[in-house]
């Protein structure tokens, strides 16, 4: 367990250190300590500022709208590959479904572009045969959270799927066999074995994905961005980016005391849920 244990310490525990330039007036030449303490400056400037509803109403919409839609197509997957018989045709469902989540963001987003270019992406040729269009989707301000968010479903649903086949494979088949016996059909045995026999570790996944509802994938959502649709796609992660890093006058305090923000937001969002399961009596992850 040394390596692990190592990583966490680094790049975990380690940059805590540097949280505490969200409760001071940084500046670069005085480092850390040298720097004035300003308490909850930062904090309240954000909160106060002119895009904070904004970027905390995109950042929240996108991230369970994502949620909701993600979490549901693994499980289904993995549902629909237990039950196939055919050896080859299962591995290449697998293959094809896998193969999308290790291509880059920066090739996916290329991708997505190619296929929904208003002149010549495939999407609107089709549609052009059905006498639509063309749709300039990148410019839809209403489109933009179904783009990112069913091409992330397209991307990580077979990778995320690995996880239940595991569950499926650790259920009793003297289950199956005595419904089978008893003259019970597939979707019943989906329905009263393989769901009650994963539930525990859907649970436990989606508690752990509760706790980084507000991590939106920063990389997708900064490629995707243009200025007809920056009023929908402007989170937190790449507000905190722009002010941080490309503005004229980077302010690192300020974009410091937005990404605690969103931790804090976070973890009050983990504790949440996983109190909600225990009183549900299901499983928790304390």
């Amino acid at each position: 367990m040394a390596l692990p244990l190592l990583y966490l310490i680094i790049f975990k525990y380690v940059p805590m250190y540097g949280a505490q330039i969200a409760f001071k007036n940084f500046i670069v030449t005085k480092g850390i300590w040298g720097s004035e303490w300003v308490g909850l400056k930062h904090f309240e400037r954000f909160v106060h500022s002119y895009d904070f509803w904004r970027i905390l109403k995109n950042t929240l919409i996108l991230s369970f709208y994502n949620l909701a839609a993600s979490f549901p197509f693994p499980i289904l997957l993995a549902l629909g590959l237990n039950y196939l018989r055919g050896r080859v045709f299962k591995r290449a469902v697998q293959m094809v479904t896998y193969a999308p989540h290790f291509i880059s963001i920066v090739v996916i987003v290329g991708i997505i572009r190619e296929l929904l270019d208003p002149r010549t992406g495939i999407v609107n040729k089709l549609l052009g045969f059905i006498g639509v269009g063309p749709v300039n989707f990148m410019g839809e301000i209403s489109m933009f959270s179904s783009i990112y968010v069913w091409s992330d479903v397209w991307q990580h649903a077979g990778f995320n799927c690995i996880i239940f086949i595991a569950a499926l494979a650790a259920i009793d088949p003297a289950l199956h066999e005595a419904a089978v016996v008893d003259g019970a059909s597939k979707l019943r045995r989906m329905w009263h074995i393989d769901l009650p026999g994963i539930m525990p570790m859907a649970i436990i996944l989606l508690i752990l994905s509760t706790g980084h509802v507000l991590d939106v994938g920063f990389e997708k959502v900064l490629l995707l961005q243009n200025p007809i649709n920056l009023k929908a796609s402007e989170i937190i992660d790449t507000y905190v980016y722009k002010v941080g890093l490309t503005s004229q006058v980077a302010n690192y305090s300020y974009s410091t005391a937005i990404g605690l923000f969103k931790s804090v937001i976070n973890l009050v969002l983990l504790i949440v849920v996983n109190k909600i399961a225990q009183q549900s009596k299901q499983a928790s992850l304390w």
